[in-house]
């Protein structure tokens, strides 16, 4: 089916499953999580994907393997609450959700947004993308204009207090910022209307080719 909106009903699912988080609420509103919000997701996922394609930008998904599953994993939390109350998806180049340089869309009644890059890359992955900062940093440096010239920005929430071993000799300020990101993302809100219409898959294609020049460089960094 074309993506055509997740239900009206979507937000205030996630709103209400916060606060009753029992599998007996849970199964009994069942169909409008499976309705209203998983199908209409995977609808999403498929027709974002097309769109992307045609214009020729390497990330996909599909519907069973995009899509974050509802139930918690509680096994290392305090918290043993079994739902999540948000629903996210994402596309990557062979569109399993285990490589880096991902789109991801998060579907929450505290905000909606979408976001492109790595979030808690593992070190491996960290250690190239940091020395490709530190050997070609005017790449690293045009990326950013880029992204502004779209009027995206990379998150500053994600650093390091201290210079990261091997690069103490660095004295560039704006360079040494730059090597203590643990995380290159940006992301743009999702005005929760928008949730409702099929106009999101334009957005979310948009957005995606907006934040392009940060999925080359961290492909690059880590080829």
């Amino acid at each position: 089916m074309p993506f055509t909106g997740l239900g009206p009903q979507t937000l205030p699912f996630f709103k209400a499953l916060g606060f009753h988080q029992t599998k007996a609420w849970f199964e009994g509103n069942r169909a409008i999580y499976e309705t209203q919000v998983k199908a209409p997701l995977g609808d999403l996922v498929e027709d974002l994907s097309a769109e992307l394609h045609r214009r020729k930008i390497p990330v996909h998904g599909d519907r069973k393997k995009a899509i974050f599953r509802l139930h918690r994993d509680t096994r290392f939390s305090k918290d043993k609450s079994p739902y999540k109350t948000n629903a996210g998806f994402v596309l990557n180049r062979d569109g399993t959700r285990g490589t880096g340089g991902m789109v991801y869309c998060h579907v929450d009644p505290t905000g909606c947004f979408v976001a492109a890059g790595w979030y808690m890359p593992e070190p491996e992955t960290l250690a190239a993308i940091r020395a490709a900062i530190a050997k070609k940093p005017k790449a690293f440096f045009d990326m950013e204009a880029a992204l502004r010239a779209k009027k995206l920005n990379l998150s500053g929430e994600f650093t390091l207090k201290r210079t990261p071993r091997g690069y103490e000799a660095i004295a560039d300020d704006k360079l040494l910022t730059a090597i203590k990101r643990t995380a290159l993302l940006t992301s743009r809100p999702i005005p929760d209307a928008d949730i409702h219409k099929p106009r999101l898959v334009k957005q979310l294609a948009d957005f995606t080719e907006a934040a392009l020049p940060l999925l080359q460089f961290g492909w690059k960094a880590t080829a």
